[in-house]
């Protein structure tokens, strides 16, 4: 007995040295399926993720740009349209029963084509009128020389004729009414209109 009790003493003390041996894990498929899915389904949530915050930062700079782009046009629109109001056509002026352009308009009628040459969507009407002398039918027929002389000569500084209409008003929209030759001299006139 002795010999057994020495045996079972070496044999813990053994055990105690070495260490007991450990049983091995046995992770069977059935119980890494739920992890790896776990992981699957977490690597494609954060795919969806980075793909939809992707998605919405370039919704958001296209917006971005387009909102730019907006701002630019009517920016642009509106600065178009103040100079449009700025400018001030100024009258062309005629002799006494003549539609002839005098020297000193046609410098008006340069600032006119500049005008017209930078604004390539705006047309205008060209108003002929004349003072009080003469019947109805003779004015109305030199109004509309008048009108036409300056579209004609409009023409000849590059601008398209197709951009000007011309009419005549004769003697009905008069400017100055007083009977005096100051007087009929403003009411005989080439005068503009911007056209829708």
């Amino acid at each position: 007995m002795k010999r057994f009790v020495t045996l079972m003493a070496i044999f813990i003390l053994t055990a105690f040295i070495t260490g007991c041996p450990k049983k091995p894990t046995i992770i069977k498929e059935e119980a890494k399926a739920p992890a790896v899915e776990a992981e699957k389904v977490e690597n494609e949530e954060r795919v969806r993720k980075e793909a939809e915050e992707k998605a919405k930062a370039e919704t958001e700079e296209r917006a971005r740009r387009e909102a730019e782009e907006r701002a630019r046009l009517e920016a642009e629109a509106r600065a178009r349209e103040e100079e449009r109001k700025a400018f001030r056509f100024e009258d062309v002026h005629f002799d006494f029963d003549r539609y002839e352009i005098k020297e000193r308009y046609r410098e008006v009628l340069k600032d006119t084509a500049d005008w017209l040459l930078k604004n390539r969507d705006a047309r205008i009407v060209v108003e002929g009128h004349c003072d009080e002398s003469g019947s109805n039918e003779y004015n109305l027929a030199l109004g509309e020389r008048r009108a036409h002389s300056v579209k004609q000569y409009l023409a000849t500084l590059g601008v398209s004729a197709s951009r000007i209409e011309t009419i005549s008003y004769g003697e009905e929209k008069p400017v100055c009414a007083e009977s005096n030759e100051e007087c009929w001299w403003r009411n005989r006139r080439a005068s503009f209109v911007l056209s829708d």
